[in-house]
């Protein structure tokens, strides 16, 4: 398979449903190593994983073996990172004891691949727009402000239903995007009081 740098450590974390800390213990250990690119976006991480560390890391939390010994979870990456690309299958990464990839992780793969071609489609930061805050291409609309109507109790089928030209694809991957790459800076307004 071919290592290609496709989604940031957060990324990779909320796609897969494990904390970024998880994430963290297994680069320090070595388990896995992360791939360094330029920001996709202004401010954004050049830290990177491949898309499959998704399928690594939803597999081994839902077969309950986040506790296996480092040689094991080493094991299973460099078998992982040997297979087909984008094919995952049965790998054995100790006699006897299988982890069935395809059955535990084919959807949160599915999934990964969907955001990261949306991402890469729908989401730009030009600094001539917004100073270069990131937007759904071809318009002014943030993943910031998408990301707070969805909180705000928004749906994605009300934002479709608001703003017709814009595919649903790029809603979702938009909410994500603004998840993981948290606005820096400081907070405006009062934060600390609590408004009803």
């Amino acid at each position: 398979m071919r290592i290609t740098a496709d989604l940031t450590i957060r990324e990779t974390a909320a796609l897969s449903g494990v904390s970024r800390t998880t994430i963290e213990k297994a680069l320090e250990a070595r388990v896995l190593r992360t791939l360094t690119a330029p920001a996709r976006l202004r401010g954004g991480a050049t830290r990177y994983l491949p898309i499959y560390a998704v399928c690594y890391f939803h597999a081994l939390k839902a077969a309950n073996l986040t506790d296996l010994p480092l040689r094991h979870k080493r094991a299973i990456w460099i078998t992982m990172s040997q297979l087909e690309s984008m094919k995952l299958e049965t790998v054995e990464f100790t006699p006897g004891a299988m982890l069935d990839l395809k059955r535990l992780a084919e959807d949160s793969l599915r999934n990964a691949e969907r955001y990261r071609k949306a991402r890469d489609r729908y989401i730009t930061s030009d600094e001539s727009i917004l100073g270069g805050t990131p937007v759904i291409v071809g318009t002014r609309l943030t993943v910031y402000a998408i990301l707070g109507q969805l909180q705000d109790g928004d749906s994605i089928d009300d934002l479709v239903e608001d703003y017709p030209d814009i595919p649903r694809q790029a809603f979702e991957a938009a909410e994500i995007y603004a998840k993981t790459h948290p606005l820096r800076g400081r907070p405006s307004g009062r934060p600390w009081r609590n408004t009803v």
